[in-house]
């Protein structure tokens, strides 16, 4: 199968590139390379025969035809996006922008290339999007998001991706295209931008830090091993239906001051200091907007495709920790990028 991968160098997306071609696929990864990408992120596939790399903008709709035309894919991967909540507060234009209009662009080059080569029933549009569309759930362990609860995005970035789902389903029932799309919780792993939580709590506390916390830490997330993530995208784009979309969740819920003592502790056993990592904890002003839980229900992507998450979050963190303490040079060459290290989005 050939797959253009949009967003490939980023954190999610060459997750998606090193599995695939490590499964044998043919990929093209398209990326505009901005902050957040890295192109180290694949260097491990680099030289793979199966293997290309195009640097466009999905908003750039010539650049796009020109990709389609060139190398002439099985199937679309969408992961390009921006997709820092804080970065959304302070900047929602971008996310716009990029979110809504890039996805618009896709589309239409994507309908004009499966038009063009007369409506193969076997192409594919896979969008890749996040479970922030939902909105904001109870702290009730009973009650999850599926894929028929409705939408009720709370920030910048969530509401910029609930408009790509609406423009991908909207392209599927309105011109045919086949598509399919999913739902994910947080992601977390290997070459995790060192903005995000996982890694500003792993960087900060090697580095003698605070470690910001917002709130009192009460925020619940369903935490998704980025590995596992890569395996049931690859499932869904060959074998999820057409028109249907799939929440994927790691089964790992946990509140953010538990999960932060959790690596905390790993550190502890793993790069022992002067003092126990938790010492560094400290509680900041919250995010505005901060939705309290988020939870999915993964019964249909088990059901229909048979997958389920490999990793438990004790096993994925020890994995992650130990992946940041093998791999210095990564995340230094990463923190002088913009924004990085500073505290963002307060509105």
């Amino acid at each position: 199968m050939k797959l253009l991968v949009t967003g490939g160098a980023g954190f999610i997306g060459s997750a998606v590139v090193r599995q695939a071609i490590g499964a044998g696929h043919e990929v093209v990864n398209l990326d505009a390379l901005t902050y957040a990408a890295c192109l180290e992120n694949v260097a491990s596939v680099a030289d793979d025969p199966n293997y290309s790399f195009v640097k466009a903008d999905i908003r750039d709709r010539a650049a796009l035809d020109k990709v389609f035309e060139d190398h002439v894919p099985d199937a679309v991967m969408h992961l390009a996006a921006e997709s820092h909540v804080d970065r959304s507060i302070d900047a929602p234009a971008t996310f716009m922008e990029t979110n809504v209009l890039g996805t618009f662009h896709l589309l239409e080059a994507a309908r004009a290339y499966w038009t063009a080569q007369g409506k193969p029933d076997s192409f594919r549009f896979h969008h890749i999007s996040t479970d922030e569309v939902y909105g904001s759930l109870p702290a009730d362990p009973e009650v999850q998001f599926t894929e028929t609860t409705p939408y009720d995005p709370r920030s910048p970035y969530s509401a910029s991706k609930a408009s790509s789902d609406h423009l991908v389903r909207a392209w599927h029932e309105t011109y045919g295209l086949p598509v399919v799309l999913t739902n994910c919780s947080n992601n977390y792993g290997p070459y995790h931008f060192p903005e995000k939580l996982i890694p500003v709590v792993i960087l900060n506390a090697l580095a003698g830090k605070e470690i910001p916390v917002y709130g009192k830490g009460d925020n619940i997330r369903d935490w998704l091993y980025v590995e596992d993530h890569a395996e049931a995208l690859l499932l869904v784009v060959q074998k999820g239906a057409v028109g249907r979309s799939y929440n994927i969740g790691g089964e790992n819920e946990a509140r953010n001051i538990d999960l932060v003592r959790m690596i905390c502790a790993i550190l502890d056993r793993l790069r022992p200091g002067a003092r126990p990592y938790a010492d560094l904890i400290r509680f900041v002003s919250d995010r505005p907007g901060h939705d309290l839980r988020y939870a999915i229900d993964p019964s249909r992507i088990r059901e229909e495709l048979g997958w389920r998450p490999s990793a438990t979050l004790e096993q994925g963190l020890e994995k992650t920790v130990q992946w940041y303490l093998d791999n210095e040079d990564w995340w230094r060459a990463l923190q002088s990028r913009e924004g990085v290290g500073t505290r963002l989005g307060r509105g």
